[in-house]
């Protein structure tokens, strides 16, 4: 009787292991086919928190951003925008309330994709630098620990990664939505919009035309979106492990703080790169007869400058209008910069704690 009954128990722990073992194996195969669709919600999340970030960063400094782009392309026999003030109640004025926001929908249509790809990409693009990094081979110099983190070069690298595609993906929309936004009420209406545009530009222009700029934007998107991430995420860094003036609790970042670092990185990108983005916005401008920027080699307004190259831009720009003009809309655009990457960041990481992504910048 208890040989049957040991028989008994073992039989009974043997079918509870084999149970144990069959939901363990379920589980396990659950958890596979979870990976997948886990991580690409994840990304779809992720690319969710960047879009939003993009849209309500860039709408809250719609109407700074248009007039920078006034200023930038105005014919300066034929000044009508003085400065930040005088310009926005110039605008107001002319154009009311809407004309404060023209070009945002097509502003947002852009920037909404840029940002989305732009964080994303940067947040790949880190990962991938921290690996290769972290497997180099030699020297002690040359092999870090496995649980180094980036240093700020290698964030620079990874902003300029992000900032290349971002940019690359979405141009066309930046050029078309530079002209929508320089046409005011005094001026023949080319475009109904940005679709209009688009279309007009490739029908009249050709396809090449939808990448007027292309070059001087990405050589000045390298230290403009490098400085951004790489400022932003070495200035976090060091406040959480310096703690300074008491900052920090619990290692976490406050929201000011966190929109003082974005505020600092963005004032930092944009004055290295912001003459690239002045030829970038006249090159646009190139072979559209609405285009405000008409010096011509005599100094009389008579058509739009015509460039054969980023070179020939600066050239032109320097040799008719002086170097300050590699600076024009500057004060608004810097007034602009400093709340809105304050903005994309805090929002992007926001909306990314609301989602409930596990993965963070640079982690």
């Amino acid at each position: 009787m208890a040989s049957e009954d040991v028989v008994g128990k073992t039989k009974g722990e043997t079918a509870v292991s084999t149970i144990v073992n069959l939901a363990e194996e379920a589980k396990l195969a659950r958890e596979e086919i979870k990976g997948p669709s886990h991580a690409i919600l994840s990304i779809c999340k992720s690319l969710i928190a960047g879009g939003v970030a993009g849209g309500v960063s860039r709408t809250a400094v719609a109407p700074l951003e248009r007039l920078k782009i006034l200023l930038q392309v105005q014919n300066p026999h034929n000044i009508k925008y003085n400065g930040t003030v005088q310009g926005l109640k110039y605008i107001w004025r002319t154009e009311g309330f809407r004309g404060l926001f023209k070009g945002n929908g097509t502003n947002c249509a852009r920037i909404i994709p840029n940002s989305a790809v732009k964080f994303f990409s940067y947040e790949e693009a880190a990962r991938g630098i921290l690996w290769l990094y972290r497997q180099q081979p030699g020297n002690v110099f040359l092999s870090p620990p496995e649980d180094a983190s980036l240093t700020p070069l290698l964030r620079l690298g990874a902003g300029a990664c992000a900032g290349i595609i971002a940019m690359s993906a979405t141009y066309p929309m930046d050029m078309v939505r530079g002209r929508l936004t320089v046409q005011t009420e005094r001026s023949p209406y080319q475009y109904r919009g940005m679709f209009h545009a688009l279309s007009t530009v490739l029908r009249e222009e050709g396809f090449r035309a939808l990448y007027k700029g292309w070059l001087p934007s990405v050589i000045g998107v390298v230290p403009y979106v490098g400085l951004n991430f790489a400022v932003y995420e070495s200035l976090k860094d060091w406040l959480i492990k310096s703690k300074p003036f008491g900052l920090v609790q619990d290692n976490e970042l406050s929201v000011p703080t966190r929109l003082a670092c974005g505020a600092a990185a963005g004032t930092v990108g944009q004055t290295v790169a912001y003459p690239l983005d002045v030829i970038r916005r006249r090159m646009q401008m190139v072979g559209w007869n609405n285009a405000s920027s008409v010096i011509t080699g005599d100094g009389r307004a008579k058509a739009p400058l015509e460039y054969t190259g980023m070179i020939d831009a600066f050239r032109k720009t320097v040799r008719y209008e002086g170097y300050g003009a590699l600076y024009k809309g500057l004060v608004p655009n810097s007034v602009k910069v400093v709340p809105s990457i304050a903005i994309a960041f805090v929002t992007y990481e926001t909306v990314k704690d609301v989602l409930g992504v596990e993965m963070r910048i640079s982690e």
